[in-house]
């Protein structure tokens, strides 16, 4: 996975600083992916309840942005949750197994 990474954004941390950004933009309630496309990773946001699934992409990760999955944990503080995502909740193990070759 990491190679994949790097390949696609230069290296972890333009992708943690991609990711950061993209989920810290995102506008009321939505999520942010980590999608296959082709043999790239992308990051893309959607709206509500909108899916890249519905797009043909593959997802192989996201972060839940609506209020309920944080607002207890995190009130206001969305960054931070992010960031606690990024650093100690994503299971790289199954976003490599979601990986098509």
């Amino acid at each position: 996975m990491e190679a994949r990474i790097s390949d696609s954004f230069g290296s972890y941390r333009q992708f943690y600083k991609d990711f950061s950004e993209i989920a810290s933009a995102q506008f009321g309630s939505g999520w942010v992916w980590l999608i296959q496309d082709s043999q790239t990773l992308r990051i893309t946001a959607t709206s509500n309840a909108g899916t890249p699934v519905a797009e043909g992409q593959l997802p192989l990760l996201c972060i839940d942005l609506w209020e309920h999955a944080y607002c207890l944990d995190y009130q206001n503080r969305r960054d931070d949750y992010v960031t606690t995502f990024l650093d100690k909740l994503v299971s790289w193990e199954f976003a490599e197994g979601n990986i098509t070759a």
